[in-house]
């Protein structure tokens, strides 16, 4: 089902690992929520101290230079003390990025937050979770969990707000219906990613080693005994997507480490109105924005204040200069010939993010997402926050290496 792109049409993103556009901090290991393919094991008194948070941040600031910091975990709402970690965040100068399931989130913790200087949310919802009251509910019946968010966000105001959602082999066809709720939701909805679901494998016909000793993978949250897809490519993703929106088209990448031809993240940018989307911006707009906030600011841009995507309709002036935007104010003024009304519509951005987290290779090799985002701290040390149960557990990293018993 993939869809083929090519990557000389794209712009590789240039995030590396001590130059970033964000750093992934994760002040608690407790959950109040199962997730399928969760990576973390949910320690129930796996609350860090405030010291540490500060020397894990002080890590970032001396190796690690980012625009904003994901808050993660576990859920960061169920840390005492959130508010103060957040505003340790922002007191260095980076945006505070709020991971969460929103189970904790009230109108009045939100008020806190922002108070103490939060700059966005990104709330996981999806049907692998176990939330009370929503066990076997769709993808799309979801979607009015993630209105509530939404609204709310949006009622406080100048909060990003952002929605990812595993993509399982069966939610895999429910994609578009997200995209056109979000669409339907592009003034308070800022961000859209899809993750496919990834595990490792426990196969006959590998053995799992740290150093020259063979490993038990069974107490690693994201092993797997039982036999699941986990194959599913971002371009999977974006052939499904094309199936409601035959024009989707992503302008940035990154690829992978063993496996540089795979499209590990997608990003695009897509401008339009509730009822209509014109075009996606193209991979020399992604450059112009990448480089000119580097150049400004010293760090990448993540996480654009919901005010400027609101003024979408201002980005046609470099269509010049962007494919895609040429294709978006082409489309954009086409419309408004025939319905002169649609000039006076405000235009909004929304980005959509596609992500392909870690590949198992057939020799055993993992592919990773080369300048990866979501790096956080181990033992002072910059690690890949997806696999940190392995250093947890064992102290380094694992390899599969085939036994030459079985099918590897």
């Amino acid at each position: 089902m993939a869809t083929e792109l090519l990557h000389n049409d794209l712009y590789r993103l240039p995030w590396t690992l001590p130059d970033n556009a964000i750093s992934w901090l994760e002040p608690t290991s407790t959950c109040n929520l199962y997730c399928d393919g969760c990576y973390r094991k949910n320690e129930p008194n796996g609350h860090k101290s405030l010291e540490q948070v500060r020397r894990e941040l002080d890590t970032f600031k001396r190796l690690r230079k980012a625009d904003g910091v994901s808050i993660a975990g576990g859920d960061p709402l169920t840390h005492p003390q959130i508010e103060e970690i957040v505003a340790m965040v922002a007191s260095d100068g980076q945006k505070p990025i709020l991971n969460t399931n929103g189970q904790l989130l009230t109108k009045e913790k939100l008020l806190a937050l922002k108070r103490a200087g939060v700059k966005g949310f990104t709330f996981h919802i999806d049907s692998g979770q176990s939330r009370p009251h929503m066990k076997g509910k769709t993808e799309t019946e979801l979607n009015d969990l993630r209105l509530k968010y939404a609204r709310m966000l949006a009622e406080v105001g100048d909060i990003s707000c952002a929605f990812n959602a595993t993509v399982y082999e069966h939610t895999l066809k429910d994609v578009p219906e997200i995209l056109a709720w979000g669409q339907e939701h592009i003034d308070i909805v800022h961000i859209l990613v899809f993750i496919a679901y990834r595990a490792a494998p426990i196969h006959k016909g590998y053995k799992y080693m740290v150093g020259a000793k063979d490993i038990d993978m069974t107490p690693i949250a994201y092993a797997i005994d039982e036999e699941r897809k986990i194959t599913i490519m971002s371009t999977d993703i974006v052939a499904t997507i094309r199936t409601k929106y035959p024009d989707f088209q992503p302008s940035a990448y990154l690829n992978g480490t063993e496996r540089p031809d795979h499209f590990k993240w997608l990003l695009t940018m897509r401008i339009g109105t509730k009822d209509r989307i014109y075009g996606y911006t193209g991979p020399k707009f992604m450059e112009m924005s990448q480089t000119l906030h580097h150049l400004t600011t010293g760090s990448y841009l993540a996480y654009t204040h919901p005010k400027t995507l609101g003024r979408a309709k201002s980005l046609l002036a470099f269509s010049p200069f962007d494919r895609g935007l040429a294709r978006t104010a082409s489309a954009y003024f086409h419309h408004a010939m025939r319905s002169p009304r649609a000039l006076f519509s405000k235009l909004h951005m929304q980005s959509v993010m596609i992500i392909q987290p870690a590949d198992f290779m057939q020799g055993g090799a993992l592919s990773m997402c080369d300048g990866c985002p979501d790096i956080t701290v181990y033992d002072d040390k910059l690690v890949w926050s997806c696999r940190m149960e392995e250093l947890i557990n064992f102290g380094d990293w694992i390899r599969a290496v085939p036994d030459g018993n079985g099918e590897g």
